[in-house]
């Protein structure tokens, strides 16, 4: 039916059926039993009092979608900003997480270089310590040498006084090192040379006159032991001399027993009042009768005046 002809046309009955009703039913939009009643063979409705007609609320139904329509479009607009602010916030979130862990991962990895710096530092203040434990051994041990090399040296300059005191010989360096030490180590060099060289002639000196001194004795293995020997609590030159001594009275006793001459012995043998003038001068003319006794004996006798005195 054209729109123009709505208002003078009648309507036709409606044409809904018990399958219908059972459907608003199903739909929820009729929810009693009698809520829906069909209408009479009239061309104006005129339903039954608490009755509306079904055309009105399909209106009001299709009003209702409408504006539900725009409210579902507005409503699908605001799920869409809505989606967007989500995407928004969730790429904000993920970001933010990434940050976290990145601010996590800085905060380990500075906890680590600050634990490995404080290690570092703790080595550093370690090794400061050692070098300073070093240090001061150092200027210890350097305090320690340079008083030894000191004590040496006195007691190095103490020996070459010594040497010098009992041998009255003295040297110098031509060739000085200008080093103290070294300076007193290059005199007690020169004086042990010569210490060495005396105490070789004076051993051979003194192995000479052992069996002279000592015929009974074996001469001593060290030097020491020999020189001991030469210096008794007696005078060995006066001994040695007694006994040449002797000697010599003995072989002018048997040289005149020989002879078979007649001599007072006692009258020889009294030398206290002879004066040492008179002495000398009798020693001297007997040199020449001596000189043929000594031959006789095997003794050479010296050049050298002899300047016995008289004892007995």
């Amino acid at each position: 039916m054209a729109a123009a002809d709505l208002g003078t046309a009648e309507w036709e009955r409606s044409k809904i059926t018990n399958q219908d009703i059972n459907l608003l039913k199903k739909l929820g939009i009729s929810k009693k039993p009698k809520a829906v009643c069909f209408p009479s063979e009239e061309s104006y409705p005129t339903p039954p009092m608490g009755y509306r007609p079904m055309m009105k609320e399909l209106f009001r139904i299709g009003a209702q979608f409408i504006g539900y329509r725009d409210y579902a479009s507005k409503t699908e607009e605001k799920l869409a900003e809505v989606n967007e602010r989500a995407n928004t916030l969730a790429q904000k979130l993920e970001q933010s997480e990434e940050a976290r862990k990145k601010a996590e991962s800085d905060a380990v990895q500075a906890r680590r270089e600050a634990d490995k710096a404080k290690a570092d530092a703790a080595g550093v203040e370690d090794l400061r310590k050692r070098l300073h434990d070093a240090e001061t051994s150092l200027s210890e041990h350097i305090t320690a040498q340079s008083a030894r090399e000191e004590a040496i040296l006195k007691r190095l300059r103490s020996q070459n006084r010594r040497f010098v005191s009992k041998t009255s010989q003295e040297f110098e360096l031509e060739d000085p090192d200008n080093d103290p030490l070294l300076d007193a180590v290059s005199f007690l060099e020169f004086h042990g040379t010569e210490a060495r060289e005396g105490i070789d002639q004076a051993k051979a000196g003194l192995s000479r006159l052992f069996p002279y001194f000592f015929p009974k004795k074996e001469e001593p293995a060290t030097f020491l032991a020999l020189a001991k020997c030469f210096n008794p609590p007696e005078d060995l030159g006066l001994k040695m001399r007694h006994e040449n001594m002797k000697v010599a009275v003995e072989s002018t006793v048997a040289l005149v027993a020989d002879s078979q001459q007649t001599i007072d012995w006692a009258k020889v043998g009294d030398t206290e009042q002879i004066e040492q003038a008179k002495w000398r001068s009798l020693i001297k003319a007997a040199k020449l009768n001596t000189k043929k006794i000594l031959s006789y004996l095997g003794i050479k006798p010296s050049s050298t005046p002899s300047s016995s005195r008289p004892e007995v």
